[in-house]
């Protein structure tokens, strides 16, 4: 007998939104320490941490859709995580220095404690057999994060690589054990609500390119570079925003209709971890061209500056294409100026690049936009006729 799923958009309950506060500031943790450290040994290390955080995160909602936030036993478990989110998340300046086991302990507590609560809420035999095989796979990337946080510089960095790329392959091969096989389409979980959840957090991201963009703004000189760089970031905010919600609507009704809703929800929390990821460098990168803007961009100014919106896009699109089947040619070819203006702008001024790199964006989503509106006046009417 197959399960029932949930298909209705369950409401987001306030104590979620509350949780998703500490990832608001981990999530500005990140983009502050990406500007501090921009090297490729920087980028390897917040990708790292972000991996982690982000883990900590989609396994925690993941888990509100299988016990809803209104349950008391699912409102301890987010306070719990919660509490160890603010230190883990506090660490992250500092976990590649002298709080790596700061990071590591409150991370396993979360991320073992979670799963191995699963385990005891009453899950249905499915689910219950899905979260066994999680936990196998966290316990086995745990001592890789154990040994990572007792030593230092780029030997933790490769331990703790290695421990994020197993829950990565976990993730995305469904968590397999041997001898043990499990049909996705049996797995029940409200599918609605994760989206709902992935969404309120892609607002998060948004949220923080702005509150970036506010803090650079405001230790600037009040100047007319100041005032365009600003405006030129803000430009390209909005534009990736309404790139990613004029679409959402389409996830939506597929989740409604999928008979696969967690191969649905898995191929949602990869496009959004990346692209979130893609905010997180665009946003490290507009506060660069605000402080310098007459600078030459640079290698590390432009990859950040056209590869932060090439990251979001390119998730985007393969998400779209996955999903709906909808490959937009004016996607790629937005993705392949994002990749030609990252090699011409190398030798220009900061805000010449970012006004390209803007420019870009800015312009798929007013192509998007008309195509859009063209559409919907050709679309013929539902009505039915008249007798």
């Amino acid at each position: 007998m197959q399960p029932t799923r949930d298909r209705v958009r369950r409401d987001v309950a306030p104590l979620e939104l509350f949780f998703d506060l500490v990832y608001v500031f981990a999530i500005g943790q990140l983009s502050h320490l990406l500007l501090g450290h921009p090297t490729w040994t920087g980028a390897a290390q917040v990708l790292v941490l972000y991996l982690a955080v982000f883990a900590a995160w989609a396994y925690t909602t993941w888990a509100v859709t299988l016990v809803p936030a209104e349950d008391p036993r699912s409102r301890r478990m987010l306070l719990t995580v919660m509490l160890l989110g603010l230190f883990m998340n506090a660490a992250i300046p500092r976990a590649f220095d002298d709080a790596g086991w700061v990071f590591v302990a409150t991370f396993l507590l979360i991320h073992l404690g979670r799963a191995a609560w699963l385990l005891t809420v009453g899950l249905d035999r499915v689910n219950q057999e899905h979260f066994v095989r999680v936990l196998v796979w966290f316990v086995a990337a745990a001592p890789l994060w154990l040994i990572g946080a007792a030593t230092g510089g780029n030997t933790r960095l490769a331990w703790w690589a290695g421990a994020a790329l197993i829950e990565l392959v976990g993730t995305w091969t469904a968590h397999p054990l041997p001898g043990r096989r499990l049909d996705s389409r049996q797995v029940a979980f409200a599918g609605g609500h994760l989206l709902e959840r992935g969404r309120l957090f892609m607002i998060i991201a948004f949220g923080e390119a702005v509150m970036t963009t506010g803090a650079a703004l405001t230790a600037a000189p009040y100047e007319p570079m100041t005032l365009l760089t600003a405006d030129v970031a803000l430009a390209g905010t909005v534009a990736l925003f309404w790139l990613f919600f004029s679409r959402s609507e389409r996830v939506v009704h597929h989740y409604e209709r999928t008979e696969d809703p967690i191969r649905a929800g898995r191929s949602g929390v990869y496009s959004l971890m990346v692209s979130v990821a893609g905010m997180i460098a665009a946003a490290a990168g507009d506060e660069r061209v605000i402080a310098h803007p007459v600078e030459h961009a640079g290698i590390t100014t432009n990859l950040l500056l056209f590869g932060g919106p090439a990251l979001f896009l390119g998730a985007q699109t393969w998400h779209a294409a996955i999903l709906l089947n909808d490959l937009r040619r004016s996607r790629l070819v937005a993705l392949f100026a994002l990749v030609v203006g990252c090699a011409v702008t190398l030798a220009v001024s900061a805000y010449v690049a970012a006004v390209v790199a803007a420019a870009i964006v800015v312009g798929l989503a007013a192509f998007e936009d008309r195509r859009r509106a063209g559409d919907q006046n050709l679309k013929p009417s539902t009505l039915p006729p008249v007798a």
